[in-house]
């Protein structure tokens, strides 16, 4: 019988340098979307796929994330005594009551597969999820979220699963790149994968996006590594490793994936969010409409 999945892991110590000066003082993952910071709606996501432990791996300067999932005593008695239920209702649900938060400090910036690596005391041998806040995945109505959608996959294949989407070649630089073979519609058996090639080298454009499901044994072969690219322990290294001793795959997500690391792609999930928003959509969609009729025609 396959181990139901209840651990996610976050790795959100990163410095957000390409958000400079706005991270200079605050985590990247709190940088909102419409009301919203990024790594709530990750971990929104990790709830409705029935996570119940979730794992930020930590680092300096990380200390609002952990304020942002902690009780408010002062603002919720200023609510309360203001009559403003709906926002304290909105303020206390932040974290559903049944999910564990658990903060992993990461002592030095060794890369995604060290900070990994830092949540082996918490996850054991058991599988797991790691979602990266900063890739932030939207689905249509009706459709489930991409975290559930891959927890679906590993029940049925017992097998670690990677989110994958095409890029362009220019940019296979950026991702950790797969080689794969047909499996299932939108599901591959992963061959090769290989950390930022560059694209005249990349076996493919398939790169993997910030979506993990993972058995605990990646953790043995995370600890064997060296330090890999940019002198740091790649994830993409202990994947690698893991493959040599049982199947990966690659998954072809529903949905559609913001790159909220770069600024083009944190403004693309501003719009496509602000559009959706209950309460300003409809005055925001006029506004773009209003907007693009009046800039100048070439």
């Amino acid at each position: 019988m396959t181990q139901r999945i209840t651990k996610a892991v976050f790795p959100v110590a990163g410095l957000g340098s390409r958000f400079l000066p706005a991270t200079k003082a605050q985590p990247k993952e709190m940088l909102p979307i419409v009301d919203k910071p990024l790594i709530q709606y990750a971990v929104e996501e990790a709830v409705a796929a029935g996570i119940t432990e979730m794992i930020f791996i930590t680092g300096r300067n990380k200390r609002a994330i952990e304020d942002h999932f902690d009780k408010a005593y002062e603002l919720e008695t200023e609510l309360e005594a203001a009559g403003k239920f709906a926002l304290l209702e909105f303020v206390q649900n932040v974290i559903p009551k049944h999910v564990n938060c658990i903060y992993i400090r990461q002592s030095a910036p060794l890369g995604l597969g060290h900070a990994v690596l830092c949540a082996r005391p918490v996850v054991g041998n058991e599988p797991f999820a790691v979602l990266l806040a900063d890739d932030f995945m939207d689905v249509d109505a009706g459709v489930k979220p991409v975290l559930a959608q891959m927890i679906d996959v590993y029940s049925r294949e017992s097998s670690s699963v990677l989110a994958v989407q095409d890029v362009p070649r220019s940019e296979t630089k950026q991702y950790g790149i797969v080689s794969a073979d047909p499996y299932l519609p939108d599901l591959e058996k992963v061959k090769a994968i290989i950390e930022k090639p560059a694209p005249e080298l990349a076996p493919s454009t398939l790169a993997v996006v910030g979506r993990y499901i993972l058995t605990g044994e990646i953790f043995k072969h995370l600890a064997g590594l060296e330090q890999g690219a940019g002198g740091e322990i790649q994830l993409t290294d202990g994947i690698a490793a893991l493959m040599r001793h049982e199947q990966v795959l690659a998954y072809r997500y529903a949905g559609q994936r913001y790159d909220c690391g770069s600024k083009l792609g944190y403004l693309k999930a501003m719009l496509a969010m602000g559009l959706k928003h209950p309460e300003t959509g409809a005055a925001f969609a006029e506004h773009v409409t209003e907007h693009v009729q009046q800039m100048p025609r070439n």
